[in-house]
Formats: C-alpha cells, sequence, structure tokens
C-alpha cells in the first residue's frame, strides 16, 4: 500500500483527505451521478465513484438505514479477489465461513426413507483463484462497503427513507435526467424532492422503480416452485452440519445446508410443494414451524432441534430477465441503467445472485467515471448492457438447470421418471460448472474494450475477455512476494502490464511508452502523475537480487506528486517458488504485453513490440 505520496499524513492511510463539507442532510439538486438503491449492485458502484473527488455522487434507499439482517450470504472467489481492489478483502476473509468441501447425499439404499452420504469433494478447483469461496452476511459485506465510501474524499453516505417516484429526461438540460422521490422518515408526512442527474442506475431490486420507469420488463419463466430458507442456532447430529451439504431424500423433498460464519449459524434452504400455474407462495401461508418440519422430515434419520431462528422466510424459483440493461434508443447514448435485480432475477442455489450484481456494478462504475472524467466518450457506456445482459443470459440458464436438478426426486432403478435426478449425475454436475459459481468463467467476447485474441498464444493462461488471473511474484525494491493481480485497484486506471522475454530487455518498449505517440503520454492530462490514466508494470525472469534499479528505463521508475517522487512499486520478478510464467503459460522467449481493463478483465495479449496495436487500442477507448 503506498501513500505519503503528496506529504506525510497521519492516521489511517485508507482514509482520504476530505475534499468537501460533511454529508449534506438532503440529497443535493444537482449530481453526476445517482444510484437508486442500497444492495450489493448500489454500494459496489457507490464505493467505486467515492474514489474520484471531481465526481459528485448520491445514493438513495427506501429503507430507514442499513441493513442489518442479510439475504444473500455466498460469496464467490471471484467477488473476493475485486473485494481486494476495494481493500477489504482481508476483513471477510477473517470473518467469513470458509467453503472447502461439499458432501452429497440420497436416499439409503438399504432404508429409502433415510438419508446416507453417497459424495464428498472439493469445493474449489485447485488453482482457479488466490482467494476461497466464503459464506458472510450481505449485511457485512454492506457495512464494509459503506466504510470505502465514507473513507472516500467525499465522504459519501446514503441518503435514506428516499423512495423513488418518477423520472424523465431531457437531453437538451446540462443534468438530462430529473428524478423526483419521496421523503418520509418515521412515518412523517411524505416531503417531495427533486434531483437533476447526469447518470441515474437502478439497484433497486426485482420491483424496480426504475426499470418501469425506462419501460424495460423482466420477461422469463413463471415461478413454479416454493422454498424455504431459516438462518438458525441448531443441534443435531447430523454430521455434516458444518460442511456444505446436498441432501435428495427420497420422497420428502430436498435441503442445501450452507454453514454460516461464527462456527454455530447455518443456513438451510429446504424444498416445499410445487405451486400451480396460477399460485404464488404468499398464498400458502407457510409459518417457521411448518419449515422445521419439512427439513426434519427430509434429513431422517436425523435429528434437528432448532434453538434459535435469526431470520426466515420463503420464495418463489424463477428465472427472468431484461433484454436491455439501459434506456438506449435509436442509437441514443444511455443515460439510465438497471443492475442487479432490477436486470435479472433468479434462484439463490448457486449463490450468484449477490455476486453477479457486484459484477454488474464493477463492470458499469470505471466507465460512469471515464467518461464523466472526459477520458472516454459517451458511446463507451454502451458497453455495459452489451457485457453484462449476456452474462446475465448466461447465469438464467445455468440457474434454470441447476434448479431443475435441485428439486428433482432422486432417480432409483424402480423410478426413472422425467422428474428424477441421478445423485451421481448432480454431483458431476455440480463439479463442473464449479468454474461458473466460483465467478471466474465470465469471458466477455471481441468488442472495443476486448480484442480478437490473435496472440493469446503469448499467454495462454492470461485469457483475453477474461479476468486477470493472479499470480505470486517479488517486488523487487523492497523483495516483497506480493500477488501480481492485487496491484489491480479499482481506481478506473487501466493497466499495460508488460512480461519480459528471455532477453529481459524492455528498453524498446519503454522508449515507445514514453513517447509523445504513447497512449500513456497522449492520454494522462497535464500535471497529472504519468500513472494516472494507465499504470505500467513489468515483470522480469531474472531473479529479484540479479535486477539493478539503477539500470532500467525511468518510465518504470517514475517521479510522482508534489515533491516528485520514486515510486519503486513498478518492478517484479518471477517467485521462482510460483513462476508466474509458467502458472499463466507466458511465452518465455518472446514476452508480451498484457493490456488490463480497470475491471480487472484482460483487454488484450500483445507482442512486445506490437507498439502500434497498443496505440490503435487505447485510441478506440479513451480521448487525449
Amino acid at each position: 500500500m503506498q501513500y505519503h505520496l503528496n506529504g506525510f499524513r497521519a492516521g489511517s492511510p485508507d482514509i482520504a483527505a476530505s475534499i468537501g463539507p460533511d454529508h449534506p442532510a438532503a440529497p443535493p439538486a444537482q449530481v453526476d451521478v445517482l444510484i437508486v438503491g442500497c444492495g450489493p449492485a448500489g454500494l459496489t458502484l457507490a464505493a467505486q465513484l467515492s474514489a474520484f473527488g471531481d465526481i459528485s455522487t448520491c445514493i438513495i434507499d427506501q429503507k430507514s438505514g442499513p441493513l442489518q439482517m442479510g439475504q444473500a450470504d455466498g460469496i464467490a472467489c471471484r467477488s473476493v479477489e475485486m473485494f481486494e481492489a476495494f481493500g477489504f478483502s482481508e476483513r471477510v476473509l477473517r470473518e467469513a465461513y470458509w467453503v472447502n468441501e461439499t458432501t452429497f447425499w440420497k436416499p439409503d439404499p438399504a432404508r429409502p426413507d433415510h438419508i446416507a452420504r453417497s459424495g464428498r469433494i472439493q469445493d474449489t478447483e485447485d488453482g482457479l483463484s488466490e482467494m476461497a469461496h466464503v459464506i458472510l452476511s450481505q449485511a457485512r459485506v454492506h457495512d464494509f462497503y459503506l466504510d470505502v465510501m465514507r473513507q472516500g474524499p467525499q465522504r459519501l453516505e446514503p441518503h435514506y427513507d428516499r423512495t423513488f417516484i418518477s423520472l424523465t429526461r431531457d437531453d437538451s438540460a446540462e443534468y438530462p435526467v430529473k428524478v423526483i422521490v419521496e421523503h418520509a422518515p418515521d412515518g412523517t408526512p411524505p416531503v417531495t424532492e427533486t434531483i437533476h442527474a447526469r447518470y441515474v442506475i437502478g439497484c433497486d431490486g426485482a420491483r424496480s422503480g426504475v426499470r418501469r420507469a425506462i419501460g424495460r420488463d423482466l420477461v422469463g419463466d413463471a415461478a413454479n416452485q416454493a422454498w424455504g430458507v431459516m438462518d438458525v442456532l441448531v443441534e443435531t447430529d447430523f454430521p455434516d452440519i458444518r460442511l456444505k451439504s446436498v441432501i435428495h431424500s427420497a420422497a420428502q423433498g430436498s435441503v442445501l445446508i450452507i454453514p454460516r460464519e461464527g462456527g454455530y449459524l447455518v443456513r438451510l434452504y429446504i424444498e416445499l410443494d410445487k405451486l400451480n400455474p396460477d399460485e404464488r407462495v404468499s398464498q400458502k401461508n407457510i409459518t417457521a414451524p411448518q419449515l422445521i418440519a419439512a427439513a426434519q422430515r427430509i434429513m431422517a434419520p436425523y435429528t434437528l432441534d432448532v434453538k434459535e431462528i435469526a431470520w426466515w422466510s420463503v420464495y418463489e424459483i424463477g428465472q427472468r430477465l431484461c433484454d436491455q440493461f439501459d434506456d438506449a434508443e435509436n442509437g441514443g447514448d444511455p443515460r439510465v441503467f438497471i443492475a442487479g435485480d432490477a436486470g435479472h432475477t433468479h434462484s439463490p442455489k448457486a449463490g450468484q445472485g449477490m455476486n453477479v450484481s457486484m459484477g454488474d456494478a464493477f463492470n458499469l462504475g470505471w466507465k460512469l467515471a471515464a467518461v464523466l472524467r472526459g477520458q472516454s466518450a459517451p458511446s463507451l457506456l454502451h458497453s455495459y448492457s452489451a457485457e453484462r445482459q449476456a452474462i446475465a443470459q448466461e447465469l438464467i440458464d445455468f440457474d434454470r438447470a441447476f434448479a431443475k436438478m435441485f428439486s428433482a426426486r432422486p432417480k432409483t432403478a424402480q423410478d426413472a421418471g422425467q422428474d428424477t435426478v441421478d445423485p451421481a449425475e448432480f454431483q458431476r454436475y455440480f463439479q463442473k460448472q464449479g468454474r461458473f459459481t466460483a465467478g471466474t468463467s465470465v469471458h466477455y467476447g471481441p468488442s472495443l474494450l476486448v480484442g480478437d485474441a490473435q496472440h493469446q498464444n503469448l499467454a495462454k493462461g492470461l485469457v483475453v475477455g477474461m479476468r486477470f488471473h493472479s499470480a505470486p511474484v517479488i517486488r523487487v525494491a523492497d523483495a516483497k512476494p506480493v500477488h501480481l493481480g492485487h496491484m489491480l485497484k479499482a481506481d478506473g486506471r487501466w493497466r499495460i502490464l508488460a512480461f519480459a522475454g528471455e532477453d529481459n530487455d524492455l528498453r524498446s518498449l519503454c522508449r515507445y511508452l514514453g513517447s509523445k505517440s504513447s497512449p500513456i503520454v497522449k492520454m494522462t492530462p497535464r500535471g497529472a502523475d504519468a500513472d494516472a490514466v494507465i499504470d505500467f508494470r513489468a515483470v522480469y525472469q531474472t531473479p529479484h537480487r540479479d535486477i539493478d534499479l539503477r539500470a532500467l528505463p525511468s518510465l518504470l521508475l517514475p517521479k510522482k506528486g508534489k515533491h516528485q517522487l520514486t515510486d519503486y512499486e513498478k518492478i517484479f520478478s518471477a517467485d521462482p517458488a510460483s513462476d508466474i510464467f509458467d502458472l499463466r503459460d507466458i511465452d518465455r522467449v518472446s514476452g508480451c504485453i498484457v493490456i488490463v481493463r480497470p475491471d480487472q478483465y484482460i483487454a488484450d495479449v500483445l507482442p512486445l513490440d506490437a507498439h502500434s496495436a497498443v496505440s490503435e487500442f487505447f485510441e478506440t477507448v479513451l480521448t487525449a
């Protein structure tokens, strides 16, 4: 972590210098970005934008305060990687339950009315991520995001007790989107407030008012299956109560056990009856004792004594999706967006709702910042809906198959109907889809922001269009082992990572990147640090002790800040214990350039001498 660049400052380095007054009681009349909804998507977006002191952001929510009891709990490996970019992955990993193994239970062949363990697997494959798959209350994730917002230069806080009423768009205005909200704290008579924004993002859930205001609809399968969910403190003789467990009974339904953080709390997803075509789960008047009784029947012969219920609910399974995540029409640029459940809904079985929602926001946040700061043209914003709607469709397709298999009765020799599933087949499907549920399978296709992968052979393990798969390196200046991917912070910057070839000579590349024709020079505002827009770093094959810093190009040792201090953290060496060239199959002879987007996805892999290709890429996405 780097600080003191512009002078010594005492106190926590996580807290940026404040640039304005304290949090106002009412939302501003004019704002660059208005976020509606303080769910995972809204807070991810607000936390990212809070890093930019020159962008005004406002986030509102109809609730009276921060979330206290979270509905979502599963955090995919990819999301923890993202939390590292925001600076709180260690807090998550310290508090969370780590999902290390998953067990599978099916009817005991000798006694079909009893269940027996049929399989036990490692939850996440080796090498998939340096981060774990963990379980932690959504409310705690919100807390961490709120801390990031409060510590930013604008000390951003949500404005609660605000209900979205309507929006209108007038492109002739400086702030084109007019939003009407009602403020009614503690049951007082509602007061109407008007907010004029350059951009509005609806992160306001499946019943999104913002989505309705722009004429978009969720379309998909009607709910046909009811499930209950409970966070409970239990006493049980079930041996796998502290392991993620998938249980299929012969005739009583299914249960998914998710151990929670803290060592005692457990979440139970409990299958209930199928719904009739015109029936809603609210009509069934299901009670908490009914959920407990259902779980006890499914888990026989094991006992389940519920001592305390922390939270419970019932819900319906249905997969629905918007065909577009913005208000763009007839070739015009978008001004209003939707993210998270406002654009896609699905079952919670695979633990993807919160994770995909946060991915939506991380994709959109840096793009908004780039446009608002004049670094990119407004047309860049079309890429948000194009990229994330396709990912949501993949999630819907996966969830539909996964939920169907989960709800199906176990197949037996006597019963092989269409509504049955072979438990062994379900376990194989679970393992096969491990990368999807870990969040690491997202793959953006070629576009303005993603190259055609013509030179993918230079780094086969750093796949163009997929997230940068981190690996250990040694920072040369101080010999500290670090993860290269942890250098990619949520600060809106692009990265050019140069992996040196066998000659370890990056001088030609550095001369180009330091020249007037370089995108680094062209795109950096006058007076800004050299890495303010594009951050250039290098990884050498030479052992770190054999690298002479004084002999390296000055571009790798830039002088920054008001004192023009040298930045010594741009240069790395392969870690001999876990060599990044081997781990990511990087061509040792030729080396390569890896261009990484601000959301940590790989934009392209290029040869070290492809100077014109680097220029051409950045000229399409950035403006001088």
